[in-house]
């Protein structure tokens, strides 16, 4: 579904899916993000720019990659069409792989993108089990959700099931002890300072062992 809601009603169906299912919180996120469609690339440019970026001259990437000098030349310049063998050597001499001669950098320049989140500026989302505080809500098709999880659950009776959604995750434990349940594994006791990172397609829950409800961190990838 592609998020298009405005502000106003964004939140306010947010927090309605959140109380409904706490895996919610990932599928919008994902949601947020837009399929970029790859654009063909020139090969001599690109060659050029992987050889610039490492600092070397044409000839010093052509000893690099077994190549005559003038042979990468007429690369560079679209005056010939490389065979296998050759773009083997240059993929090899630039220390990548062949398919990453025709694939553009993820990212193709610094965006300078950042957002600050306060003590408690967090957007909070409710669940039975886990109190969600949303951290760095500002950014959109971010590629990890990072947020601060006050653990309410003291048994995994309270969980409808395994909790489970794509990607990886990473937890770390801000404050009480907490045991983790994860579908392939033992349960996992944890306390302030210890982290896991894991597989999300796994099942998992978490409940705090603590008298006092748990805080952890957890960043979820979301691509």
């Amino acid at each position: 579904m592609r998020w298009q809601l405005q502000d106003s009603a964004r939140v306010a169906y947010f927090g309605a899916m959140i109380k409904s299912d706490p895996t919610s919180i990932i599928r919008i996120a994902r949601a947020n993000g837009e399929e970029a469609t790859p654009q063909p690339l020139d090969l001599g440019i690109r060659v050029r720019e992987l050889r610039k970026a490492r600092g070397w001259t044409l000839e010093q990437a052509a000893v690099q990659a077994g190549l005559a000098r003038s042979t990468l030349s007429k690369i560079e310049n679209g005056q010939m069409s490389p065979t296998y063998e050759a773009l083997k050597k240059l993929a090899e001499g630039l220390a990548i792989s062949v398919p990453q001669l025709f694939t553009a950098p993820s990212k193709a320049q610094v965006t300078g993108r950042m957002a600050v989140t306060k003590q408690g500026e967090g957007q909070g989302h409710a669940t039975a089990t886990y109190e969600h505080e949303l951290l760095a809500a500002a950014l959109t098709k971010k590629q990890m959700l990072p947020y601060r999880a006050r653990i309410r659950a003291r048994s995994v009776a309270e969980f409808e099931g395994w909790v489970r959604h794509d990607g990886e995750e990473f937890l770390y434990v801000l404050t009480g002890t907490i045991r983790l349940y994860t579908e392939f594994y033992e349960p996992q006791d944890m306390r302030r300072g210890d982290s896991a990172y894991y597989d999300a397609t796994m099942g998992h829950n978490v409940i705090s062992t603590s008298e006092e409800d748990a805080t952890i961190l957890w960043v979820t990838s979301l691509v």
